[in-house]
């Protein structure tokens, strides 16, 4: 059992209506027949005043919905290149607090803020300071890859009062019931994972991210996003052919990294790649969907 927030005056606090931002923009890009592109970085990398740089240069170069990852020092999804992103951020002193600077960042440049965090970050900071702050600060959802609708309560009592998303994690291996129990918590979408195991770039995706978009939907999830493994504009092509939206993470981190993956960057080089594979990631998401899949019976009109 939870305490449950209060307004000075003692009477409990109400839930939100404010409509959900991320759902806002899938519905502009269902119009218009396209998925939407979501872009991750670590906040912090390489450092916090240029990673701040860093969101707004995605945005300014064609991303929809940036993904502000919290550096965590014991990952369970993240792969080799943004384990060595976060460990420069944690080393520059990045904290929780700070990042709530990025999301107002993102919000400012056009963009729809998220922030991907591991829960053991939001249980410690506070569960409603982190549902005010990021409210105030203008975000619009959390992703949380290790924590299930089962046990997350607080942060469903807290996001309902704070008009904020709730993006729960399904795999290939998610059986229907769980994936029924993670369409009914989520709000804005549910992150679909390509593949299980670590994030990063891949050669090739295979067909089980189709068919867990199909899976989703038909438990009842309005809007299905694929990550894990996007790192071309043809493979981000193929994603938005029938998934709502396309999350890259590693192949935007590797742009602020240096040749031996340790070390970030100089700045100015960082930023100027990351505008180019930005800019080429989503030229590819954001072609029209009915070109590319129509012939085969795989429009987002069609599927489940």
């Amino acid at each position: 059992m939870t305490n449950e927030a209060t307004t000075p005056s003692g009477q409990p606090l109400g839930i939100s209506h404010k409509p959900s931002k991320s759902g806002a923009m899938f519905t502009k890009f269902k119009a218009e027949n396209k998925p939407a592109f979501i872009g991750y970085l670590p906040y912090g990398f390489p450092n916090p005043e240029v990673s701040l740089d860093a969101f707004k240069t995605m945005v300014e170069h064609g991303v929809d919905a940036v993904e502000i990852g919290l550096p965590y020092s014991d990952p369970v999804m993240d792969g080799p290149v943004i384990q060595a992103a976060a460990s420069i951020a944690l080393n520059n002193g990045e904290t929780i607090k700070r990042v709530f600077e990025a999301v107002e960042t993102v919000a400012n440049a056009g963009g729809v803020p998220l922030i991907m965090s591991y829960w053991n970050l939001v249980y410690h900071y506070g569960v409603e300071r982190f549902a005010r702050d990021f409210e105030n600060a203008g975000g619009a959802g959390l992703i949380t890859p290790d924590l299930i609708p089962d046990e997350a309560g607080e942060w469903i009592e807290a996001s309902d009062r704070h008009g904020l998303d709730r993006i729960f994690l399904v795999s290939p291996d998610s059986s229907t019931e769980r994936l029924e129990t993670v369409a009914r918590n989520a709000r804005g979408f549910v992150y679909a994972a390509a593949r299980m195991g670590v994030t990063g770039e891949r050669a090739t995706i295979d067909a089980s991210p189709e068919l867990l978009v199909e899976r989703t939907r038909q438990a009842g999830a309005e809007n299905v996003c694929v990550g894990i493994g996007v790192s071309t504009a043809e493979q981000g092509a193929k994603v938005g052919s029938y998934a709502d939206g396309v999350i890259v993470g590693s192949a935007l981190v590797h742009t602020l990294l240096a040749d031996d993956n340790k070390t970030a960057r100089d700045p100015k080089e960082g930023l100027k790649l990351l505008a180019a594979k930005s800019e080429e990631l989503a030229e590819g998401i954001h072609s029209p969907v009915n070109t590319r899949c129509a012939s085969r019976g795989l429009c987002r009109d069609t599927v489940g």
